[in-house]
């Protein structure tokens, strides 16, 4: 598969050009106009931030894009879709009072924001894909009915794929709350009884009621009923429970994302922009937001999500670790490491790139051009 073209500026900054108008050259320099925006709605798919979180995207970068989208005849509107944990984003009401807490609202981005899945996390598009994992993938419908799907992608550490980006945004951002479900499925989390002291925090953030705390008060598990969406191990202060990196489970949610992502952008012109900047380790998802792993790099830009996503971490595996952050902590002065190896020794962050390639999704191979 041929070089993807791949397009970056660093963050730099000075009196006249400030980060926001860099990222617009960026995106002028990089074919962003190219697309037919004329009379289509376009959907910025970006991710909104849990309300105690910091490293999310601010407003300001998308508001910016939607701008540069309505003044080609577009009609932009930014969005998101429900999470399956039981947080403050898992209905439409409530992750639209989150997103106005972290600064979106439609006074502040200029466009329309529409919860894509509707107002319970039920409303899809059934995506025929055929793949390994997924012969359909429940797409939240707002993404799916856009004519043009773009996406704003927190470059980050994530504690099950290894890294988010693009991809992730793309496949577990866009899934509807049934997709989630399907996309986690392999990965049941493990309780660890020696560790748990009862303080009974998952069984009260369990939204499908699937722990309880036994005779002995340690916490259970019904296997049945558990959705592996991961809120008990966010939740637990103890090291309690973990998931379950045996049998391939990570390798499977990691291609079953890139599935979803295959369907999400199927069948209609694309573009993707990746920040990497307040790096964090974990997902946007959790309540807080640790020390980025790595100095603020940039702005990057491609038509091509695995490109895009496979030169953002070339780049970051090749920045020096921050001083006093987690990875700091695990590796020192760590330029020219495997970052997300060594955060997370137990998954496996090639997996979702390398199955995107080979599903046909994008070239992990690129041409890299600094604006």
């Amino acid at each position: 598969m041929a070089a993807s073209k791949v397009f970056f500026t660093d963050m730099r900054a000075r009196p006249g050009q400030n980060t926001v108008d860099k990222l617009e050259k960026l995106l002028r320099a990089s074919g962003f106009l190219s697309l037919d925006y004329k009379d289509k709605f376009a959907a910025i798919k970006i991710h909104f931030g849990e309300p105690g979180n910091t490293s999310y995207i601010r407003p300001n970068y998308p508001t910016r894009v939607a701008k540069l989208i309505a003044e080609a005849g577009g009609k932009p509107f930014l969005t998101d879709a429900s999470t399956l944990y039981s947080g403050r984003r898992a209905n439409a009401i409530d992750h639209l009072y989150a997103a106005a807490e972290n600064g979106y609202s439609e006074s502040s981005v200029h466009c329309p924001i529409i919860i894509a899945d509707g107002l319970k996390g039920t409303e899809y598009r059934e995506i025929p894909i055929g793949q390994k994992h997924c012969k359909t993938a429940k797409i939240a419908s707002a993404i799916a009915d856009a004519d043009i799907l773009i996406s704003i992608n927190h470059f980050k550490g994530h504690e099950m794929t290894g890294f988010g980006g693009a991809l992730k945004n793309l496949g577990m951002g866009s899934g509807s709350r049934g997709g989630k479900l399907e996309m986690h499925s392999a990965a049941q989390p493990i309780f660890m009884r020696e560790k748990c002291i009862g303080c009974n925090l998952c069984v009260k953030n369990c939204a499908h009621l699937a722990i309880v705390l036994d005779a002995e008060r340690k916490a259970v598990m019904d296997k049945a009923k558990c959705v592996g969406c991961g809120q008990c191990i966010a939740m637990c202060r103890y090291e309690a429970i973990e998931p379950d990196w045996s049998g391939g489970s990570v390798v499977a949610v990691c291609e079953r994302t890139a599935e979803y992502a295959l369907a999400a952008v199927k069948d209609k012109p694309c573009f993707h922009i990746n920040l990497i900047m307040d790096v964090s380790p974990n997902c946007d998802c959790w309540t807080h937001s640790d020390l980025p792993i790595v100095p603020n790099l940039g702005f990057v830009a491609s038509a091509d999500p695995v490109a895009l996503d496979q030169a953002c971490a070339d780049m970051v595996n090749a920045a020096m670790a921050m001083p006093g952050s987690e990875l700091f902590d695990k590796v020192p002065y760590a330029q020219g490491a495997d970052k997300f190896s060594h955060l997370y020794p137990k998954t496996n962050w090639q997996a979702t790139l390398a199955h995107a390639e080979a599903i046909g999704i994008g070239s992990r191979a690129y041409e890299l051009t600094k604006i």
